[in-house]
This record gives C-alpha cells, sequence and structure tokens, in this order.
C-alpha cells in the first residue's frame, strides 16, 4: 500500500539518482527494432503480417502477460532467412532464426488480489486502514510478543482453535483487568 500511497511520494528520493552504469553519451536511443504494434493481427486472428509482409502462424494457445490477454506467433523458416528486414526484426540476427512475437488482445478480469488492491487504495480504504494500527495489530502485538504465540504448538483445528481462544481469552481478561483498575 505504501508504495502506492501519495503520501508516502518522497520515502524513495534516494533512490532518485541515475544508474551509475547508464549511458552517460547523450546520445537517445532510435526506435531500431519493429514492435509488436508493427504486426498486423487477421480479424480471425489466426495469423499475423510482419512489416515484411510475410505471415506468422498462431503459436499455442491464449497467455497472460502482465494483466492482459495475448497472441503469440511465430514466423516459418522460411519466411526470415534471407528477409531484408532480418536485422530490423530479430535483436540478434546471427543467432536468433525466426521471429516471435506476441500481440496482446484485451485486459483480463480483476484478479481477488487487484481488487482488493483497488479497495485499499481508495479514500474509504485507507481511512479503514489507518484505523487498523489503532483496533487489530496491538492486539497481535501483544499475543505474540508478551505472550510468546509466534506459532501454534497444537495440531488439527479443533486444538489450534482452543489454543488460540485460551490466547484470545487471556488477552481479554488483562485488557478487563487493566480497564478495571484505571476505573
Amino acid at each position: 500500500m505504501r508504495q502506492r500511497d501519495e503520501r508516502f511520494a518522497d520515502q524513495g528520493k534516494h533512490t532518485s539518482k541515475p544508474d551509475p552504469l547508464h549511458n552517460k553519451s547523450g546520445k537517445t536511443k532510435t526506435k531500431s527494432m519493429f514492435g509488436s504494434d508493427d504486426f498486423v493481427v487477421a480479424p480471425d486472428h489466426a495469423h499475423a503480417t510482419c512489416p515484411a509482409g510475410k505471415q506468422l502462424y498462431r503459436n499455442g494457445r491464449e497467455c497472460n502477460i502482465g494483466g492482459y490477454a495475448a497472441i503469440k506467433f511465430r514466423a516459418p523458416l522460411s519466411a526470415c532467412t534471407d528477409c531484408a528486414l532480418r536485422a530490423q526484426c530479430l535483436r540478434k540476427p546471427n543467432t536468433t532464426k525466426v521471429r516471435q512475437v506476441a500481440v496482446l488482445t484485451r485486459k483480463l478480469a480483476a484478479t481477488h488480489t487487484q481488487t482488493m488492491r483497488a479497495r485499499i487504495d481508495s479514500d474509504e480504504g485507507r481511512e479503514e486502514y489507518g484505523r487498523r494500527f489503532a483496533t487489530v495489530e496491538p492486539v497481535f502485538g501483544n499475543l505474540r510478543h508478551n505472550k510468546g504465540l509466534d506459532r501454534l504448538s497444537l495440531r488439527g483445528q479443533k486444538k489450534v482453535d482452543g489454543q488460540w481462544k485460551l490466547y484470545a481469552l487471556v488477552h481479554n481478561i488483562e485488557k478487563w483487568a487493566k480497564f478495571r483498575k484505571a476505573a
């Protein structure tokens, strides 16, 4: 959450310095290779056409790349062997035989993690998350640090449930006793 919260935006200011190994020549890199947007996909997604006009055929099923559904295409060896655009199409034209490309087709449905992240990042979620430190965390801190409940020592759901309830009972009795003493 802290990585996405603007209140912690200046937290990583020490990492804002440039990478010491970056290119210091001042020259900007021009686009030398063809990207996936340079390939034209057929309406039925059966094949794609490369900038040289050759066909790439579908390679496997639809896959997930960064939350997007993607289709992979692969050129036949005959299409890439004597291609005039080989140097612009392949990163290593001397060793790579054919071009493979993945084309993003649609955004996948949000996962449970992404849905929860959106809820926590909302104004209501931030407010509720902020209250957590005052309500839940001290209880677990007391049980873990003061009572030594680093892990449950029993096995089986009934036994673990009983052990957890015993620790919770002790915590509540202590809290009640402190409250009573203060009153």
